[in-house]
């Protein structure tokens, strides 16, 4: 049962109109946010995509017909339907057609390998998995020890048009070789499963609130990869909970009729899920699908072509583009909210962002098992301030010991959650289920953090990358975001590594902005910032930082190159 008002301190500090619960009772299931927006906008654009434009109205027609030829197949609720895609407009129609047949949507890593891959959908148990052409390959190898399951392909150009799509096609399968050989014995086109569903009756299901809509893999960062159970109440709450946080920022200035949201972050992630998808179905925007974030000249095309007006990325991203000397051609005016998660944002990066587009970061905090999103800053502040806000609508955390109980404010600690948004618990795994909790039902996220009198949070570290240095406790993210404040280091990762005569100390990897920039030039700056237990005591100069999909830098990837 939620306390009191009383004991949640955050709510005297929210933002004029941000209510303290969300009510679902209008919008129950992702079904429900589909129809809503289908019939709210159904003329307006749900994507944009290689300058092709899509609307609400024939996506939610193509999700129909998949639904249709889903349910024929006899795949429905109980049953769990792949998605292994990019950000591509099949994408979105694949994830409606399997929510409105009642089966459970299962995100996958298009960027998986063939033993990930096959981990991944034996766990899930699928029954059909929908993947972009370019990863099919991947697939075929990895179903030799699989059960049956029913597999769609679709390209990249086939819903580019009659002119585009064949010439994007033949380029990547034969110039760019994109698309490696494939043989998957029964498989079927997407499309063609789409224009069979048109010609098919669909009866919808009884789709309940508490019914789960996503196995949501956690990204693995820290021990082996587990299927969140996300009900379609949980994530319902998720994406009106983010559309009441960041109203008060769309209410400056003239209404935005079709507002763009950028998807440079993975769809099959949560937070892009989420923030970019999910959240611009509740609120009509135009998604600008970027495929392949890595591809920077592309992105700068995309967002000169369509300027954002809500632009959710991690810091890794920020950076990126603001060392690009074409970032200035990009039309930041409209920019409502620049939104940031996964990963901590560095005070270098948030700066200069704020004085290159006027927007100030508005950094979050979450987690897979909670739905993504379970703090962020008021979308009013002046500039970033190194917190991850306030908790959004209906959502608690406390801060706790190891002995589990509750810190007072301004010590660190464990960071504790409960609310609507929380997994149903891990697929197929009650004991580690019950690990995540603890006895009194909150989930424990293995992040340290310090809350403050006012109930704002800042998370200080993974408790798994601390670093204790002849018993000293040492944050990476301190000394990290120390090292990228010197204009020379363009992206900085620091670890702990064994040490005879402290237990552990501290290596710092860096990728320079400025190739002359020395070790002893880092270390001296270093030293004028930071205590001596705190500062690395071996430099590596790196050209690029291991990273998931999303953008997180992996420091386990860096612990393991050094044993």
């Amino acid at each position: 049962m939620i306390p009191a008002p009383a004991s949640r301190p955050w709510l005297a500090h929210y933002p004029p109109g941000v209510p303290a619960e969300i009510d679902l009772s209008a919008t129950p299931t992702l079904v429900h946010l589909v129809d809503e927006a289908a019939a709210r906008y159904g003329a307006l654009d749900q994507a944009v995509f290689l300058g092709r434009r899509y609307s609400y109205a024939g996506v939610d027609a193509a999700g129909r017909q998949f639904a249709a030829w889903l349910a024929a197949q006899g795949i429905g609720p109980g049953a769990r339907v792949a998605v292994m895609m990019p950000n591509v407009p099949q994408y979105a129609a694949a994830v409606f057609g399997i929510l409105r047949s009642g089966a459970t949507l299962v995100n996958v890593n298009p960027l998986f390998t063939a033993p990930e891959l096959a981990s991944q959908l034996y766990d899930a148990k699928v029954s059909a998995i929908v993947v972009l052409e370019n990863f099919a390959a991947t697939l075929a190898k990895s179903m030799a020890n699989l059960p049956p399951m029913r597999v769609l392909v679709t390209a990249v150009g086939d819903w580019l048009g009659p002119v585009k799509g064949p010439v994007a096609n033949f380029v990547l399968r034969h110039v760019r070789k994109a698309v490696k050989p494939w043989s998957i014995a029964g498989a079927l086109r997407f499309d063609a499963a789409l224009a069979e569903g048109a010609r098919l009756p669909f009866s919808p299901p009884a789709i309940a609130a508490g019914d789960v809509a996503l196995l949501q893999y956690t990204g693995g960062t820290t021990g082996v990869s587990k299927g969140a159970m996300l009900t379609h109440a949980s994530v319902v709450h998720a994406v009106l909970a983010s559309e009441a946080w960041l109203a008060p920022a769309f209410a400056k200035g003239p209404p935005l009729a079709n507002p763009v949201v950028v998807c440079a972050l993975p769809l099959y992630h949560i937070y892009a899920l989420v923030a970019c998808l999910l959240l611009g179905l509740r609120i009509g925007a135009r998604s600008l699908l970027v495929p392949n974030p890595r591809d920077l000249d592309a992105l700068v095309r995309d967002l000169r072509r369509t300027p954002p007006h809500l632009f959710p990325a991690v810091n890794t991203l920020y950076n990126a583009l603001l060392e690009r000397p074409d970032f200035g051609a990009i039309d930041f005016s409209g920019l409502r909210v620049a939104n940031s998660g996964g990963m901590a944002v560095q005070k270098s990066v948030a700066e200069r962002w704020l004085a290159r587009t006027g927007c100030p970061i508005v950094e979050g905090w979450g987690l897979t098992e909670a739905t993504a999103g379970v703090t962020c800053n008021r979308v009013d502040v002046a500039a970033w301030n190194g917190s991850v806000g306030l908790p959004f609508p209906g959502c608690e955390i406390e801060v706790r010991d190891l002995l589990g109980r509750a810190l007072p404010a301004g010590e660190p600690g464990e960071v504790v959650v409960r609310g609507p948004q929380l997994m149903a618990g891990y697929w197929g795994r009650a004991g580690e289920t019950a690990h995540a909790f603890t006895p009194d039902g909150w989930l424990r996220t293995g992040d340290i953090g310090v809350m403050d009198a006012r109930g704002e949070l800042r998370i200080v570290d993974r408790s798994k990358d601390m670093i204790i240095v002849s018993g000293f406790n040492v944050y990476p993210t301190e000394i990290e975001a120390v090292a990228t404040q010197h204009p020379g280091v363009s992206e900085a990762a620091a670890i702990g590594v064994a040490d005879t005569r402290t237990g552990e100390a501290v290596k710092l990897f860096v990728v320079r902005r400025d190739p002359a920039l020395s070790g002893e030039a880092l270390a001296a700056f270093l030293r004028e910032r930071l205590t001596g237990y705190k500062r690395p005591r071996e430099i590596a100069f790196v050209e690029s930082l291991p990273k998931t999909p999303v953008g997180k830098v992996l420091r386990r990837a860096l612990r393991e190159r050094e044993g």
